[in-house]
């Protein structure tokens, strides 16, 4: 399944909580900013394999001055409107470890 990411935003499944991430792609290098809710900035940075997988690392600083990095491997899964949903498997270092499943979607 091959994906260009360049210019897609996505967000949390289910409307969000005004995160909104900008992605960008050249070849299979990809990344995104974003910025919104409890999020002052954000950044990720990684690489998309065959399959359309984003294999991710990011950064947040919180609106609560908290600063937050982790991994994710993202999978993409066609929605039925033809958007793209990326069930994103991530995980959290630190002070601030944790793990879990979430959904993005995509916002056109």
């Amino acid at each position: 399944m091959s994906i260009d990411y360049d210019g897609r935003r996505f967000r949390k499944a289910g409307g969000g909580d005004g995160v909104v991430a900008r992605y960008h792609q050249q070849g299979d290098l990809v990344w995104a900013d974003f910025t919104g809710g409890p999020v002052r900035r954000g950044t990720v940075n990684g690489t998309v394999d065959p399959e359309g997988r984003l294999h991710l690392a990011y950064t947040l600083v919180m609106t609560d001055g908290a600063v937050i990095s982790g991994a994710t491997v993202n999978t993409p899964e066609p929605a039925p409107d033809g958007r793209l949903v990326l069930r994103e498997e991530w995980e959290r270092y630190g002070r601030h470890t944790a793990s879990g499943v979430s959904y993005l979607e995509e916002v056109r």
